[in-house]
């Protein structure tokens, strides 16, 4: 038992995050559990488009694809830089798109650094842009998403976790692990493979069980909200603080702040919809 947990513990200081590395180019794991995301989730949709009362095509699902991985990014970007690093990002305004560093020569770094909440808000505006265009229920097409989403977070989790980034609190818990970013060099807990199951799995699994309800359009996007954000906030207890940022109000971080805004909005929808349906 000692030797497995021993193999456990450092599991993370034995993986490598690039596919290929040549020079200061990389091509790592991380990017590559994007692309699978993206993948089940249309997979899953289309399944859903098949075998439950929806009637999109699957050009139509094609396109928004387009649509939402665009507001994904530039949301997921942009809210890194508000929520996460504004005053950073004001003295360097280049880094919020560049990902060459010129400081000691001319490398590739990447751009790192994205927020989920940020990515959550783009593709929330860049659905309703997109539905007023191709004048389609904004609520119900959301219904058609939501409960294929969170196994797509299983995937970006699990990318984290290849990244050794985003690891938890110290602890002394058996099932800790040491991860290579981190300087001090402690047993923490694998908040990436918590967040895998829980905001992925976990909730995917309510979600998917309840995709033909019919309570009110909207019902699975309110429910997603609030899904979420009560996942995360509990999970954030055990996940380490971004440095530059610390606790904001009192025990609570970044995440959580953004967490509740989710829930209450997630239970404003669900209140006004709910109403409305009557």
């Amino acid at each position: 038992m000692e030797e497995f947990l021993n193999w456990w513990n450092h599991i993370p200081e034995h993986l490598n995050p690039d596919i290929i590395k040549i020079g200061s180019f990389q091509l790592r794991y991380y990017g590559l559990m994007y692309i699978v995301a993206f993948a089940i989730i249309y997979l899953l949709v289309l399944y859903r488009l098949n075998n439950d009362d929806y009637e999109y095509s699957k050009e139509n699902i094609q396109n928004y694809f387009v649509w939402a991985i665009l507001g994904a990014i530039i949301g997921g970007r942009l809210g890194y830089v508000l929520f996460y690093d504004l005053k950073f990002f004001i003295a360097n305004p280049l880094k919020i798109i560049c990902p060459f560093d010129f400081s000691n020569g001319f490398h590739y770094i990447g751009i790192s650094g994205m927020s989920y909440h940020g990515g959550v808000i783009g593709v929330i505006l860049i659905s309703i842009f997109f539905c007023r265009k191709y004048r389609i229920n904004f609520w119900r097409f959301a219904d058609l998403f939501c409960p294929a989403i969170p196994l797509g977070y299983t995937f970006g989790r699990i990318g984290n976790f290849i990244n050794g980034e985003l690891y938890g609190r110290v602890t002394s818990m058996a099932w800790g692990m040491y991860f290579p970013l981190d300087p001090a060099h402690k047993l923490r807990h694998p908040s990436q493979l918590y967040e895998a199951f829980f905001e992925g799995i976990f909730l995917f699994i309510i979600l998917w069980s309840l995709r033909k309800k019919k309570y009110f359009d909207g019902f699975l996007f309110s429910f997603y909200l609030v899904g979420y954000g009560l996942v995360r906030f509990f999970i954030e207890f055990v996940r380490e603080p971004d440095p530059q940022l610390g606790f904001i109000l009192g025990p609570f971080t970044m995440g959580q702040t953004l967490c509740v805004f989710m829930i209450l909005g997630g239970i404003f929808i669900m209140v006004i919809k709910r109403s409305h349906s009557r």
